[in-house]
């Protein structure tokens, strides 16, 4: 099980820092996972499985 921070995260979607979090805000993007304090990360499966859904032409679409 793999952790990616922000930055891999954006790569990955393509999307934003503000479009990532106001996805969130929204539901539809998966929450990150308090790693500290200060440090936030996604599990790797959880955006492997958003992305599938995009394509797929789920609900949670770019």
């Amino acid at each position: 099980m793999a952790i990616l921070r922000l930055p891999a995260v954006k790569a990955r979607t393509g999307l934003s820092r503000a479009t990532i979090y106001r996805k969130i805000q929204n539901s539809e993007f998966p929450r990150p996972h308090q790693l500290s304090q200060r440090a936030v990360g996604w599990l790797e499966s959880d955006v492997e499985t958003w992305i599938a859904n995009c394509l797929a032409g789920g609900t949670n679409d770019r």
